[in-house]
């Protein structure tokens, strides 16, 4: 699982302060979190695949956020895409695109599928054979979600000398990383446990965007692997974070402490801070370890 920053700053834009995006590479999937202005100009620039580009999560309507979106749909059609795009976002993101699409009269050639969500209780919105994604709910100014990618058990690995020596098949070598007891060449009975090994553990990744602070995530985002925290404010300016909706890195770090992660990454910080070692320093006081997002910067699960 990988993790590439694409932008990590809150809304007044500035020459070298991309505005909020992500690429989640897991499973073989891309899927990009959040588009804010710019992203396609950052996708290129850290040389992502634009076709690997299928599922789009926006967090919310706040335009640091999502006002990449229509220009990255339209590089889309310019580059005569034909695979489906699904799109992931509270209710109205549907009318906000597909009105610019429409009057631009620049509509898609491929299928553009908005998936809007209105539930304030975490909800799975996506899954297949190897991945889910689940909503995190978050208290902004507007509805808000975060999101909690989610690896699913994989299949179990094959012991290949204790196989041979048990003289098993290849043709059986499939049941067997789907966890069968098999019978080998001799007529014998083989217990699964005794030729395979435990599949490695699903690595999980929650990405919560812009919110004050509320513990009610801690029980969605329990024991995550790495979890990316918006933390706009120092704690000498934290009689802003509450009007604006937002957190400090003090309370970003409580957040992961609570939740038990295994690594936390600082994000959306406000254009007024020059030092960003400050918010980790700050963030180091509750718990570690702590990283600074920045354009570019790739972590890796």
């Amino acid at each position: 699982m990988q993790l590439t920053i694409l932008g990590c700053h809150s809304a007044t834009p500035r020459i070298s302060a991309h505005q909020t995006s992500q690429v989640l590479e897991i499973k073989n999937h891309v899927f990009l979190i959040d588009c804010g202005e710019g992203t396609q100009v950052q996708l290129r620039k850290y040389k992502v695949k634009f076709n690997r580009i299928k599922h789009i999560f926006i967090s919310h309507l706040h335009g640091d956020h999502y006002f990449g979106l229509v220009g990255l749909v339209s590089t889309f059609r310019l580059l005569t895409r034909e695979t489906d795009l699904h799109i992931y976002g509270p209710k109205g993101l549907e009318e906000v695109i597909t009105l610019q699409m429409k009057l631009g009269g620049s509509w898609t050639n491929f299928k553009l599928i908005f998936h809007e969500l209105t539930s304030k209780e975490s909800e799975l919105i996506y899954e297949d054979d190897k991945v889910e994604v689940h909503t995190i709910p978050l208290k902004h100014r507007v509805y808000t979600n975060g999101f909690l990618f989610k690896e699913k058990t994989g299949e179990r690995k094959l012991n290949m000398n204790a196989i041979l020596e048990d003289n098993i098949h290849v043709a059986y070598y499939r049941k067997l990383k789907q966890g069968a007891n098999i019978i080998n060449e001799d007529g014998n009975l083989v217990k699964n446990e005794t030729v395979t090994k435990a599949p490695s553990k699903p690595k999980s990744y929650a990405f919560c965007s812009d919110t004050v602070y509320t513990e009610s995530i801690v029980p969605i985002i329990k024991n995550v692997d790495l979890l990316y925290h918006e933390s706009t404010f120092l704690e000498k300016h934290e009689k802003n974070a509450f009007p604006t909706k937002h957190c400090t890195a003090k309370q970003a770090a409580s957040i992961a402490k609570q939740a038990n992660a295994k690594q936390l990454v600082l994000g959306h910080f406000s254009t007024r801070y020059d030092d960003l070692d400050e918010f980790k320093t700050e963030a180091q006081e509750v718990f570690e370890p702590v990283d600074i997002a920045a354009a570019g910067k790739v972590f890796k699960v």
